[in-house]
């Protein structure tokens, strides 16, 4: 049911966990391995107005880490429901009016995934966050049957924030392909780091897929995609495996 074979859903345990910059590591790594795989944002929220467009900030990183240029018609596919106001996407959508659609979701994610061979989608803040009054993050993840990557920092607080999405993933009958812990602050690794993802990978019983180190040219918004490619691959070398679509990762 949750395939490699479409794509991956990349979550994260909280807002600003790093989902983006690993959305966009994975999205490189697969077309590194030779897959036409696509970025998408189906909910956005705190876009941006460019040039009389509603723009997604986070799908805009993936693109341009990726190289990708997509025709606006794809590009609109990619980021379906798209909102200005910076806050849960329930709250966004009923400030601009416009219900979140999962039926216009799903019909793009599957435009998309005819023309391509997989679909990184990104969600918006953790499993639990609401998209209407009464569906979760977690009923995107089941409609689209994505296996789940789950984003988290590494340092204090990383165990009970894991752990706890971990058991919503079990208890909704998700499932999850692996963890990366993504450092989105200068604050080095060490002790609580390193026993952070140890006690995570054997109580959670889940694959750590790797870590994304702390890059001060991405916080200061000038990493060029070459390097950002390059970077992700030496402290998170992923390898898909292109006959059955599965992911090794390195021990």
């Amino acid at each position: 049911m949750f395939s490699l074979n479409k794509g991956v859903f990349i979550t994260g345990t909280d807002t600003d966990a790093g989902k983006t910059v690993a959305a966009a590591a994975v999205l490189a790594s697969m077309r590194a391995a030779g897959l036409d795989a696509v970025p998408m944002k189906p909910v956005q929220t705190g876009a941006f107005l460019q040039d009389g467009v509603m723009r997604s900030p986070d799908l805009a990183f993936c693109l341009r880490m990726a190289e990708l240029r997509p025709e606006p018609e794809e590009l609109d596919e990619m980021v379906p429901c798209i909102y200005k106001p910076a806050c849960s996407p329930h709250l966004a959508a009923a400030k601009a009016g416009r219900a979140i659609s999962f039926d216009r979701i799903s019909e793009a994610f599957n435009r998309l995934l005819r023309r391509h061979e997989r679909v990184v989608v990104e969600g918006a803040g953790g499993l639990l966050v609401p998209i209407d009054e009464n569906r979760t993050m977690v009923d995107l993840i089941a409609m689209l049957e994505l296996p789940v990557i789950l984003v988290a920092r590494p340092g204090l607080g990383a165990i009970n924030h894991v752990l706890l999405s971990i058991r919503e993933l079990e208890r909704s009958g998700l499932a999850l392909h692996g963890i990366i812990f993504c450092e989105t602050a200068d604050t080095g690794w060490g002790e609580i780091e390193e026993d952070n993802v140890e006690t995570i990978a054997r109580m959670g019983k889940a694959r750590v897929l790797g870590r994304i180190r702390y890059m001060a040219e991405l916080a200061e918004n000038r990493i060029v995609p070459q390097v950002f490619r390059e970077r992700s691959a030496q402290f998170l070398p992923l390898e898909w495996n292109l006959e059955t679509g599965t992911q090794k990762n390195h021990e």
